[in-house]
């Protein structure tokens, strides 16, 4: 992670509170819009961080379920 990059909890904190700043209806229409963009941007780099850390751990149990498969198949041999 670059240095200056937010941590997936610190996207995640201020999208919550991007949220609730809208959902408040208190903001000016530009405002609005430019917090909802932001959001949208935020909610997009959470869900790739996501979809990338269930991928690491498919990864990770796959190459563990092959190796206890080549481990049992020798077993038999």
């Amino acid at each position: 992670m670059a240095k200056n990059e937010k941590s997936f909890e610190e996207k995640l904190e201020e999208l919550e509170l991007i949220i609730k700043e809208l959902e408040e209806g208190k903001t000016s229409l530009d405002d609005a819009i430019e917090k909802y963009t932001i959001a949208m941007n935020l909610a997009k780099e959470c869900s790739d961080k996501l979809d990338n850390a269930q991928k690491a751990v498919n990864k990770i149990l796959n190459n563990n379920n092959l190796e206890e498969f080549k481990e049992l198949e020798e077993e038999k041999i």
